[in-house]
């Protein structure tokens, strides 16, 4: 079939069954390729999550003009649409299927995972069009591959027809931020502060540290990473020079070099958060288990389709979320470490992937190498502090001081909904319901490096981090035209907000440890009544 060609709906679900990966952008249909779909700068997950609906919204968010002329290489015709615009099917990956190699070399269909629809097990706590994945094993499949029925979504509470309206009022205030020079990097007045500020924070820490004031020193050091980090943040997502060349070069030097995190590990993280945000199954940025669950969808033991593997609600688990509200802080004290964790397994995974992005090979070494000199140069400042109980409180101290960073992040979803609500929720829909800004002030917008304004980041992703704030004035005339939340809080607000949350969940774990206890109880004082010597067998024994 040639460009030419109008592909219906149902042609577009038998070739998504035979095993295209099909996505619909400006009413063109395009076909990705295995060998893009493990090329992708963006990570395969950022694709998967589209096959069989309209990436308008999200590839024009994610894409600078020249990649986006690059797009309709991939149009293999157009598409058929109804009055209501596109009406998606859902992507085999929300549905636990996935395409691998076999031992000759052949796709096939993998079931990675079981689905779970509100519909067919009577669940009245989930959104009717809620799919969750769990263990395939818990149900028997003898489907080969999926199905129509697997990719047909389920019924969903809202309107094709309105989301196709916020749609279409989004990619025009799309148009207005971009022709209000908005994509436009503030290079002087924007990263020349912060600059300024790097260098006087690493600058102090080596002179405290030159004079053996370890503890001021740690406090320095975890600051400057604290502050790196937003830099590295807009670098991940070409919002700086915008050249991915050129922006991974510096993401590496400063989140490689100088922070020990790998950046390609952040971007494909990142990315999937962003455009499954606050999805249980899906969203790696809320898949804590077993320290958090801010949902007791968690309870069911979920898949989870970016790393792979279930998050088990077990004993440990079940102990430490009963009162995750009240260890919240303590654990985000040691939340950096959690990123080197995924950062070196990501790195160590790609190690053996022969399918490595765009530029993988080269920024994959030179990753290994920054990261390397990160821990010579790290462990030479741990080494230089005298004594292994003064190394251990300076690593531990210089870790700690960037908790508020994380913190941060979690707030602005934490506190905010993790309803699936389906394929035919659109881009801006689903990023305003599941995010909310941070208010602060000016004098102190830099403690939260900008990003403190997510609903608009998310939105515009690509969007240098310094223009957040005029964006968000646009959004919010936007929200307001669209009769759609644009939530926001205070710092405070937002903590007591997120412990609330965790508190409620908290909660719920007791209760079910109650009941269970109350069950195991009724048992054995059934199995107490039941046991003991039959009347009628004393008397006759006498």
């Amino acid at each position: 079939m040639g460009a030419s060609t109008i592909w219906s709906r149902t042609d577009i679900a038998n070739q998504i069954l035979s095993g295209d990966h099909l996505i619909i952008y400006r009413n063109h249909l395009l076909r990705i390729s295995p060998s893009w779909l493990d090329a992708h700068p963006g990570g395969t997950l950022a694709l998967l999550h589209f096959v069989g609906r309209d990436a308008t919204d999200e590839v024009d968010a994610y894409h600078s003009d020249a990649t986006i002329k690059m797009v309709e290489r991939f149009s293999i015709g157009r598409v058929e649409l109804s009055q209501r615009g596109w009406d998606p099917l859902t992507p085999p990956v929300m549905s636990g299927w996935v395409r691998t190699v076999d031992g000759d070399g052949k796709p096939q269909w993998y079931h990675e995972a079981e689905a779970i629809r509100t519909h067919e097990h009577n669940n009245n706590n989930l959104p009717s069009s809620e799919i969750l994945l769990v263990d395939k094993n818990l149900a028997l499949s003898s489907s080969s591959g999926p199905t129509l029925a697997t990719i047909t979504p389920p019924p969903s509470p809202l309107s094709l027809e309105v989301q196709a309206k916020h749609s279409k009022a989004y990619k025009e205030l799309h148009k207005r931020i971009s022709d209000a020079g908005l994509y436009q990097t503030p290079y002087l007045t924007g990263y020349g502060p912060e600059v300024l500020r790097y260098s006087l924070l690493a600058g102090l820490s080596a002179y405290t540290y030159a004079h053996d004031w370890l503890i001021p020193s740690a406090v320095l050091l975890g600051l400057f990473w604290h502050q790196l980090a937003f830099t590295a943040h807009d670098l991940g997502h070409m919002g700086v020079t915008h050249v991915w060349a050129i922006d991974r070069l510096l993401a590496i030097f400063i989140a490689d070099f100088l922070g020990g995190l790998s950046i390609g590990w952040w971007v494909q993280n990142h990315n999937v958060h962003h455009l499954v945000t606050n999805h249980p199954s899906h969203d790696p940025d809320i898949a804590h288990i077993p320290f958090f669950a801010i949902s007791t969808t968690f309870f069911s033991s979920l898949w989870s389709s970016y790393y792979k593997r279930i998050m088990p609600f077990d004993r440990f688990s079940k102990f430490l979320i009963s009162f995750q509200h009240k260890l919240f802080y303590i654990i985000m004290m040691f939340g950096r470490f959690n990123l080197y964790a995924n950062s070196y397994t990501f790195l160590y995974q790609k190690a053996w992937d022969s399918k490595r992005a765009r530029g993988g090979r080269w920024a994959w070494w030179l990753e290994i190498l920054a990261v390397g000199l990160f821990w010579t140069w790290y462990t030479y400042v741990l080494y230089g502090c005298g004594s292994w109980p003064k190394a251990i409180v300076y690593l531990l101290v210089s870790h700690a001081i960037t908790s508020p960073l994380h913190v941060q992040i979690v707030l602005s979803h934490f506190s905010m909904s993790t309803e699936d609500l389906g394929p035919v929720e659109s881009f801006p829909h689903r990023q305003m319901r599941t995010t909310t800004d941070v208010i602060c002030d000016d004098a102190v917008a830099f403690l939260h490096g900008g990003l403190h304004l997510q609903v608009t980041h998310h939105l515009f992703p690509r969007l240098p981090r310094h223009n957040l704030r005029k964006a968000s004035k646009l959004v919010k005339e936007f929200a307001k035209e669209e009769c759609l939340v644009y939530a926001e809080f205070g710092f405070i607000r937002g903590n007591c907000d997120v412990i609330g949350v965790l508190r409620e969940v908290a909660d719920q774990v007791k209760i079910i440890g109650q009941v269970a206890d109350a069950e195991v109880a009724e048992v054995v004082n059934k199995l107490h009544k039941n046991s003991g010597p039959d009347p009628n067998t004393i008397l006759n024994c006498r």
